[in-house]
């Protein structure tokens, strides 16, 4: 189970097996690194409240997993849709990173992906967004997602999916002949039920 990996190793390992880390030559001084994306859909809410749920036990549990695998990654921005539940999901990473969330969108996503692209070369944004924006933003960066559903012609994950973590690597700006967006997707915590 991925929980039981230290966050450093678990990065180590997505970016090599994304090609990010390359061999140890030195690089000339003025090397971009690629911004990288973090996209999760926020933890399990409580169904009683159908307007602005906020998150179950489990869900505070999957939030502090999340904290716990990503406190290490050098995660410079956090990103939420208005929602208690998305905000709950990076709350205790917000606490310990000692970084604040900053508000989104996704009915504006094509502005939200550029300035997600545009943040500081080698920034790592944390996105915490819905069943139905996950994938879309994903996509939007040029990253795959496999094994989704279409909610109104859309692709969504599915309802009993909250443990998907997609790492979207994206390629360097202004560099010349940049590598192709990459995406790595995990699991983290407790295992969402199959239905």
């Amino acid at each position: 189970m991925l929980h039981s990996l230290r966050p450093s190793v678990l990065c180590t390992l997505a970016l090599l097996t994304l090609g990010v880390v390359q061999d140890p030559a030195p690089a000339p001084p003025t090397t971009l690194e690629p911004v990288t994306v973090i996209a999760v859909r926020h933890a399990e809410k409580n169904l009683a409240d159908p307007v602005d749920p906020e998150l179950t036990e489990r869900g505070q549990a999957r939030a502090r997993e999340l904290a716990r695998v990503l406190q290490s990654a050098g995660v410079t921005h956090l990103f939420s849709t208005d929602t208690r539940r998305t905000r709950q999901t990076l709350a205790p990473l917000a606490a310990a990173l000692d970084v604040e969330i900053e508000l989104y969108s996704p009915a504006a996503l094509d502005s939200f992906v550029e300035q997600v692209a545009g943040l500081r070369s080698g920034s790592v944004a944390v996105v915490s967004g819905h069943s139905n924006t996950t994938p879309g933003l994903v996509l939007a960066l040029g990253g795959r997602v496999e094994g989704v559903v279409s909610l109104r012609g859309t692709p969504a994950l599915k309802d009993s999916e909250y443990d998907r973590l997609f790492v979207t690597v994206l390629s360097p700006r202004g560099v010349e002949n940049p590598p192709a967006v990459k995406t790595l997707e995990m699991r983290y915590g407790e295992a969402s039920a199959s239905k």
